[in-house]
């Protein structure tokens, strides 16, 4: 892919924060029943990254998708891209080993503290 090399460097150094910050679980992913990715919020920006299958299956494609949560604006990193594929595999595998044995969430459950927070 051809992009502006201060842009991909933006990019390179968001995988690496978010990577570290998945490896200290300072980042907190989640899985969501009943769907092939996982998710978290970090800094008003919801992350999703995709597929859930194990790393192991290494001919699956692999996503990022970064959006803030109060504006249409997105990015999409995908494991082909030359330039930040290899860093996007090293935050699935954080991902991976950080969500192993966490059970799947639903996140559009209604909750006592959902209910709560209601005006």
């Amino acid at each position: 892919m051809n992009r502006d090399a201060r842009i991909t460097e933006r990019l390179a150094q968001l995988i690496a924060t978010l990577t570290e910050l998945t490896r200290s679980r300072e980042l907190l992913w989640e899985k969501q029943s009943g769907s092939a990715h996982r998710y978290a919020r970090w800094q008003n920006y919801l992350l999703i990254l995709g597929p859930a299958a194990p790393v192991s299956e290494s001919s699956v494609p692999r996503y990022l998708f970064v959006t803030p949560f109060d504006s249409p604006s997105c990015v999409e990193i995908n494991s082909s891209d030359e330039q930040l594929g290899v860093a996007l595999l090293g935050l699935v595998a954080a991902v991976e080993s950080a969500t192993r044995n966490e059970p799947a969430t639903d996140p559009f459950a209604i909750t006592d503290e959902f209910l709560e927070n209601l005006p």
